[in-house]
């Protein structure tokens, strides 16, 4: 038996092989190198163009996918299987149909990802709550949306969940309201009290007051007080103030101003009545 047969190599069609593999490696390389390129700079024209960053990230992320989509599709006409390219095109209905069910949820929530980038019911910064998460916008992904809560917690919210589920956007507009009871005790000058924490809330710097004006009205005949609702807004396109900060300079400084005033602030009164006239007797537990 010769044994030389059995390692007999046509090494013309193993060369042809590696070249081949080569340029279709080399090919994958150009193309996913072109992509990055081309999704940061059609990012940054859509940015110049349009000042939306979730959008123009989203539009540049599938343009890339696209240029490598068609960078395989190439690298399998030029290894030879123009066949298996021409079957995927033709069977590409029952093909989306299969995949769509097996991967409904992948693809709903990019389906829905496409829809909230068009239809922007938020921005990147945006204070949002969508179904009892709040938190400030990151960035919309293919998949989900990042959003990152106060206390520094990043929650990822399927695409498909928002678009399912109510949608709170705190600062879409840049304007935000903020709201607080305070209590007056009985008999006490209502309307001149009224008059000077109106006065104060607008002295404090970050609330608006010509566009949005500070407001206050009477909200509740308590027990023991008379409650009044204090509303003012600020500027939520206003990245050097703190809503929350604002907030507190406003209760501070309208208690602080009450009291200098001379009004009592009490906290709640029980009123004991005797109905039977019977003296009361306090013991001393000790």
């Amino acid at each position: 038996m010769d044994l030389r047969s059995y390692f007999t190599f046509d090494w013309d069609s193993y060369q042809h092989i590696a070249i081949t593999a080569a340029i279709a490696i080399a090919i994958l390389i150009v193309f996913y190198l072109v992509a990055n390129l081309l999704q940061r700079l059609l990012r940054k024209r859509l940015m110049r163009r349009m000042d939306d960053p979730l959008l123009a990230n989203f539009l540049s992320v599938i343009f890339r996918l696209l240029i490598l989509l068609i960078g395989f599709m190439v690298v399998f006409r030029v290894v030879g299987l123009t066949g298996v390219v021409s079957g995927l095109l033709a069977g590409a209905g029952i093909t989306a149909f299969v995949i769509g069910f097996a991967l409904k949820d992948i693809g709903e929530n990019f389906l829905a990802g496409i829809l909230l980038a068009f239809k922007r019911p938020f921005r990147v910064g945006d204070v949002v709550d969508i179904n009892g998460i709040s938190g400030k916008v990151v960035t919309l992904n293919l998949r989900d949306t990042q959003i990152k809560t106060a206390d520094g917690k990043d929650v990822f919210i399927p695409n498909a969940n928002i678009i399912k589920n109510a949608l709170v956007n705190f600062t879409i507009d840049g304007y935000l309201r903020y709201d607080f009871v305070i209590g007056l005790d009985y008999g006490s000058d209502y309307q001149g009290a009224m008059d000077l924490i109106i006065q104060e809330v607008s002295q404090v710097k970050g609330v608006l007051s010509e566009v949005k004006q500070p407001n206050i009205w009477i909200a509740d005949l308590a027990e023991s007080t008379l409650n009044l609702r204090v509303t003012f807004w600020v500027d939520t396109f206003n990245p050097t103030v703190s809503d929350l900060k604002v907030k507190s300079q406003v209760i501070i400084r309208v208690l602080q101003a009450l009291e200098k005033a001379g009004y009592n602030l009490p906290s709640r009164i029980l009123e004991l009545k005797n109905h039977q006239n019977l003296p009361l007797s306090i013991q001393n537990p000790l």
